[in-house]
């Protein structure tokens, strides 16, 4: 099954999103984009070219672009408030929660530069919780798309979603090797079946964990590889299926281990089916400077380490 997975070139999440938004410009004319001053970094250039009046620059004020969001999504738009993770969640969470999630509006937040592979902008920027922050709350969807071709199909899709959506993509270029196809919120991806072991990857390291499998089945080991790039709402019987036959498995994740994919999952084992699971997580630390590579290696997300997790799951059955 892994040979549909082919790297066929390398391009940011985020040019993915920027793609998408480009598209939606043309086929519907309910979509607006607004921005806090970040247009640049979330690519949206296009889209503004071509839809200029379908344009708000909210300027560096995030917490009154969420709030004008609600307002145009009261008045039936479809409103795409962008701008980075660390300012769309943290700064504006109060916004969020009484202006969007508590009345179930139709608000679509898109969060660039998330996680560790931010890079060289440091700790300050490289939030790590915001997953967690996003699925507590009540109507909320949450997506976290693996590479290019997927956050352009997840971008696209979730202008047909009615509620508040979280979608999170990146800053870094990023290996795309998803093959092109209709995205299905709350749907997860089996890329590869095995018996072995499980691991459930979300956003950036299911890259790695698609390498960390090549390396498993290269040593006589099953492994059953999952794309959760849906966290909420959770394939639970994706879930199940998969760890009633493994009985043991990894969940990986560029997301503090605390309230991330990791804890949906055990969640999930834990009431129907409990079995040894390890974390692929940062674990309760905050970032630094450094390149992306340098930080996944340095804060235990490599290959390796999903490696060597799936290899302690095991002994762990």
């Amino acid at each position: 099954m892994l040979e549909q997975y082919q790297v066929t070139g390398k391009k940011a999440t985020r040019n993915g999103f920027g793609d998408g938004m480009t598209e939606l410009g043309r086929t519907n004319d309910q979509v607006v984009a607004l921005c806090a001053d970040l247009v640049g970094s979330l690519k949206i250039q296009e889209f503004i070219k071509e839809n200029p009046s379908r344009f708000i620059q909210a300027g560096i004020a995030e917490a009154n672009m969420m709030g004008i969001s609600a307002g145009l999504a009261t008045v039936g738009k479809i409103p795409f408030a962008t701008t980075f993770a660390n300012f769309a969640t943290g700064r504006v969470y109060d916004q969020i929660r009484q202006s969007i999630a508590y009345s179930d509006k139709n608000v679509k937040i898109c969060a660039s530069h998330a996680g560790l592979t931010l890079g060289e902008d440091g700790a300050t920027h490289q939030i790590l919780e915001d997953i967690g922050l996003m699925k507590m709350l009540p109507h909320m969807t949450v997506i976290n798309p693996c590479d290019y071709n997927q956050t352009k199909e997840a971008t696209i899709a979730i202008a047909d979603h009615h509620g508040p959506v979280y979608l999170r993509f990146g800053r870094p270029g990023w290996p795309i090797f998803m093959p092109e196809g209709k995205f299905e919120i709350g749907k997860a991806i089996v890329m590869k079946e095995g018996n072995d072991v499980s691991i459930f990857a979300t956003g950036h390291l299911v890259y790695n964990a698609l390498e960390a499998t090549k390396v498993l089945e290269a040593e006589g080991i099953s492994v059953e590889l999952i794309n959760i790039h849906t966290i909420k709402p959770l394939d639970e019987e994706a879930i199940l299926k998969s760890i009633s036959k493994t009985r043991c498995a990894v969940s990986c994740e560029e997301h503090q281990r605390n309230g991330g994919l990791g804890d949906s999952i055990a969640q999930v084992c834990v009431m129907d089916q409990p079995i040894p699971l390890e974390y692929v997580a940062v674990n309760d630390s905050f970032g630094e400077s450094g390149t992306p590579a340098q930080l996944l290696e340095k804060y235990g997300l490599g290959v390796g380490d999903i490696v060597n997790a799936a290899k302690r799951a095991l002994k762990r059955k």
